[in-house]
């Protein structure tokens, strides 16, 4: 569960990013957070991966204590998030295989692990057969599930993407929105940040919207629609 208890956060200027959040995000819960450039989007997600720190207030993110946290427990708390961010930080010189790998490494993976982890997820995302390419000869949209996969890799609770269909034409946009609808089935939180208000509208899902540093509405999820986009890829529990 993800919890801010009047959370502010100020720039080292003095200058507010965020004042007084009050949020709560349940375990498992799918959530879209819009605004404007420069509303506090991005700020809200460093905050959770403990990239920027907690000026004010009380936050909590899978059981860390954000206000509290030592820099020693950061690798714990980033090891339950997986983070999909919009320049995709994908490593050029390694394959797709050699990305997700690394990511697991990381950690302490044990090479059978990594053996058998990899493309599973690989398969998970549609990307199986791109295992020994190099993100460079890659589509945008082909770069995008790579990014997804690591932020799958390590299995973690959570999954944050950041603006990630920026990139990409409004078909993959479908895919890319209905692979993460199936991952939040998977007994994933995943939290969205997005511009894309046609998929927002779309899937009927919480919708978090935040404007000048402030929440100014929250708005909950509503049945879901019968159907669902066409997506090209199948997939297995992560």
């Amino acid at each position: 569960m993800i919890e801010l208890k009047n959370v502010s956060m100020f720039y080292e200027d003095g200058n507010p990013a965020l004042r007084n959040i009050d949020l709560t995000i349940e375990d498992k819960e799918f959530v879209f957070i819009v605004g404007q450039s420069g509303a506090g989007k991005t700020t809200l997600t460093k905050l959770i991966i403990a990239e920027e720190r907690v000026s004010d207030g009380e936050m909590y993110v899978n059981g860390f204590k954000m206000h509290r946290l030592r820099k020693r427990k950061i690798p714990k708390l980033r090891r339950s998030i997986g983070m999909m961010f919009q320049d995709f930080r994908l490593f050029e010189d390694k394959t797709v295989y050699e990305n997700l790998a690394f990511a697991m490494r990381v950690v302490g993976a044990r090479p059978k692990e990594i053996k058998q982890r990899v493309p599973h997820v690989l398969s998970l995302v549609g990307l199986a057969h791109r295992a020994k390419s190099y993100p460079s000869k890659m589509s945008g949209g082909e770069k995008q599930r790579v990014a997804i996969a690591r932020a799958l890799i390590n299995n973690p609770d959570v999954i944050i993407a950041d603006e990630p269909t920026g990139n990409v034409d409004p078909e993959m946009s479908k895919a890319l929105f209905e692979l993460f609808m199936r991952i939040n089935k998977l007994d994933k939180t995943v939290i969205v940040v997005t511009h894309d208000h046609n998929m927002v509208n779309y899937y009927n899902k919480r919708v978090i919207t935040i404007a000048d540093g402030h929440i100014v509405s929250d708005v909950p999820a509503k049945k879901e629609p019968e159907a669902a986009p066409a997506v090209q890829e199948g997939g297995t529990a992560v």
